[in-house]
């Protein structure tokens, strides 16, 4: 009877954990936002070939969409320069990952009546800093123009998107405030959030901002008249930023510059901000104002 009553307490026993093991790990997924809940329902990437631009000048495809596994993306092309006597510079404008800014450097250059294979990377470690881990829509614009004459109207400008889940599973970005958000300007065209400093930072002390554009063109953010502790230093800041996205930015100071002016310390930072539409410098400003950083 012992060995019998034993044998079912030891069930019992097992069952309890089994049942904790299970609770355990539901409660991580619901909480975490990380991978555990994404590797359990991660949807299978599709991807189609896809025709950005098929003129009589040049042809741009998207031939595949490839991931690694640090949740890098490479989208694979196919140019065709289909000139006689021209050199065409074909190149990405403007490249969002659900609708934040990012870098893709491309710019490849295709001889008159020649083809190419080229590669644009996407890579995680540039985003998912700033919270953005969900690649869902990935809209990249291209440029295609005579590389030798500049003056010369455009051969090609297309935006395209690729949505590596389907477009029904694309989501736009949204940043979470936080407490030590200071937020600058916040109107209905334009808002700029200060999310931080630097003091160490690559390019010298570093004022670390975040930025949307409301609007339907696209918006310069740029910086004119800056000081520092009242000594004229200027960041040479300006930012792009397309209709209805956002970007993560930074203004920097050098640190030769602030020896030149002999501050050591910095206690504040005054500069005029401004937002304005970039495809049509006539209209007036988004936003104007006179920005005074403490510390």
């Amino acid at each position: 009877m012992k060995r019998i009553t034993s044998m079912f307490l030891t069930l019992a026993m097992m069952l309890s954990l089994a049942a904790c093991g299970g609770d355990s790990t539901k409660t991580e997924g619901a909480t975490n936002t990380g991978s555990s809940t994404k590797t359990e329902t991660k949807k299978e990437m599709t991807f189609t070939e896809m025709v950005v631009v098929d003129n009589d000048e040049c042809t741009i495809k998207i031939t595949g969409l490839e991931e690694n596994r640090k949740r890098d993306y490479t989208a694979k092309l196919l140019l065709e320069n289909k000139t006689a006597d021209k050199t065409l510079m074909f190149a990405v404008d403007n490249e969002t990952v659900d609708g934040v800014c990012f870098t893709a450097l491309f710019a490849k250059d295709v001889a008159a009546g020649k083809k190419a294979n080229a590669e644009i990377r996407i890579k995680s470690d540039d985003l998912k800093d700033y919270g953005v881990s969900e690649y869902t829509d990935i809209e990249l614009s291209f440029r295609v123009y005579d590389s030798n004459d500049w003056l010369a109207d455009d051969v090609a400008k297309e935006t395209v998107n690729i949505y590596p889940y389907g477009e029904e599973n694309a989501v736009k970005f949204v940043r979470e405030s936080r407490d030590t958000d200071n937020v600058i300007i916040d109107n209905e065209n334009v808002t700029v959030i200060v999310t931080g400093y630097d003091k160490d930072g690559i390019w010298g002390y570093t004022v670390n901002l975040y930025l949307i554009n409301k609007t339907d063109t696209g918006v310069m953010f740029c910086v004119d008249d800056a000081s520092v502790n009242g000594y004229m230093v200027d960041p040479f800041y300006a930012k792009s930023v397309p209709a209805g996205k956002s970007a993560f930015s930074s203004m920097s100071w050098s640190n030769s510059a602030l020896e030149e002016n002999e501050i050591e310390e910095i206690e504040t930072i005054e500069f005029k901000f401004r937002a304005y539409d970039n495809e049509n410098w006539v209209n007036g400003d988004f936003a104007n104002e006179i920005i005074t950083l403490i510390h």
